[in-house]
């Protein structure tokens, strides 16, 4: 079984786009599972229309109760709460769920041990079926951390459900920028396809992810969505590619098709097969085929 993940190294690169048509291509030639990575704002589910077979809870940090048959008003835990979570009212100690961080300060502070912490719901974790295999998303609740390990959880899923049914590979659609959920996504991949665009933005977005994946030894590829809206730009990056020994996959024309097919609800690839994005999108998927040495 071998990973692949899409990223960028910022958001509106087309990433998903991308993401979707590969799935597409790479299901007519391999067994695959699908995991979309991007928990703060997922959105492949829009393109691929899953069938929702099973719904989990994600549970991330932690929240402080107050027993108030314990508590003795002693106001200990309102001035070790950095974040004003403990509200005062009728000389009535709670917590202010929404501001609690979970740190546990008033917890260990409190001379009584009238506080207890609990874990708190951050999100939910969903196991799908697709037209084009099995996908494995998540939404991360409003104003929850912890999306590093809701990713992790997603690609743990999938890839373990990958192994046992002896899948040829996992097509991660990953978050953007450098954060925690991208080492999440990219943690045990054997190849990163990195969307960007030719912009100044995007070159130095593409810096940053590429620098981090060196860090963690995952290989990378490069791809210059839109190239045509700036040829000179996105020659620069094929350039830049080639003088630090980092595989150009290709340039991706820019084609009104792409948002059609969106509209849609469909990848370029299926909407409009003949079109020059999706002939490019065919020589991205017939490299990253190469370097993934699938067997088909």
């Amino acid at each position: 079984m071998k990973q692949l993940v899409i990223l960028s190294g910022k958001g509106g690169t087309g990433k998903t786009s991308v993401a979707a048509s590969l799935a597409h291509l790479a299901s007519a030639e391999v067994p695959l599972f699908l995991a979309d990575a991007d928990v703060d704002a997922a959105n492949l589910e829009l393109v691929l229309h899953p069938s929702r077979l099973e719904e989990h809870p994600f549970m991330g940090g932690q929240s402080a109760s107050i027993d108030d048959l314990i508590c003795t008003q002693c106001g200990r835990c309102a001035e070790l709460c950095r974040f004003d979570a403990i509200r005062v009212q009728d000389n009535v100690h709670t917590v202010d769920a929404l501001a609690c961080e979970g740190c546990a300060a008033c917890f260990y502070g409190c001379p009584v041990q009238a506080i207890a912490m609990h874990e708190r719901q951050a999100g939910l974790w969903f196991r799908s079926e697709t037209r084009f295999g099995p996908l494995f998303h998540a939404h991360l609740f409003a104003a929850q951390e912890n999306s590093g390990k809701l990713v992790s959880v997603v690609k743990a899923q999938a890839c373990l459900l990958a192994q046992q049914e002896a899948r040829s590979l996992v097509l991660v659609d990953g978050p953007p920028g450098i954060g925690c959920p991208v080492i999440a996504a990219s943690a045990g991949a054997d190849l990163a396809l990195l969307v960007t665009e030719p912009t100044a933005s995007g070159v130095h977005d593409l810096e940053r992810v590429l620098a981090t994946l060196d860090h963690f030894h995952v290989p990378a590829l490069v791809c210059v969505n839109k190239a045509d809206i700036h040829p000179v730009q996105a020659n620069e990056i094929a350039r830049f590619c080639a003088d630090i020994g980092i595989a150009f996959a290709g340039l991706l024309p820019y084609d009104n098709a792409v948002t059609e097919a969106m509209v849609q609800g469909e990848p370029v690839t299926a909407y409009q097969p003949a079109g020059k994005v999706s002939e490019a999108m065919h020589d991205v998927w017939t490299m990253l085929k190469g370097k993934l040495d699938l067997a088909l």
